[in-house]
């Protein structure tokens, strides 16, 4: 049995107060087809099944916030790979770049 709290390598992709985007979807798609399917990269021969797997997830995945009433907009993915912050977050206060002299 795992425990409640979310594996590390497992980022959150998008903030609950704003609109996800297509590119966010598409990105938590890969995430989690990379995660199960164990390959950072397919072979060029699981290509075609790995990407096909992102495009059914990443759908799957639109139609799940829809229900919730998320708005999903055409977009690029806005997660910033490092900071575990989306791009038009608010800077966290320990984010060198928020410490004001």
């Amino acid at each position: 049995m795992y425990p409640a709290a979310m594996c590390r390598s497992i980022k959150t992709l998008r903030r609950a107060d704003t609109a996800a985007t297509t590119g966010e979807l598409e990105a938590a798609a890969r995430q989690f087809v990379r995660k199960i399917s164990g390959y950072r990269t397919p072979s060029a021969r699981n290509t075609d099944a790995f990407e096909a797997a992102i495009a059914e997830i990443a759908a799957s995945s639109a139609q799940l916030l829809e229900t919730f009433g998320v708005d999903i907009e055409e977009g690029p993915d806005r997660w910033t790979p490092g900071s575990g912050t989306s791009r038009h977050a608010h800077p966290h206060p320990h984010d060198p770049i928020a410490i004001v002299g």
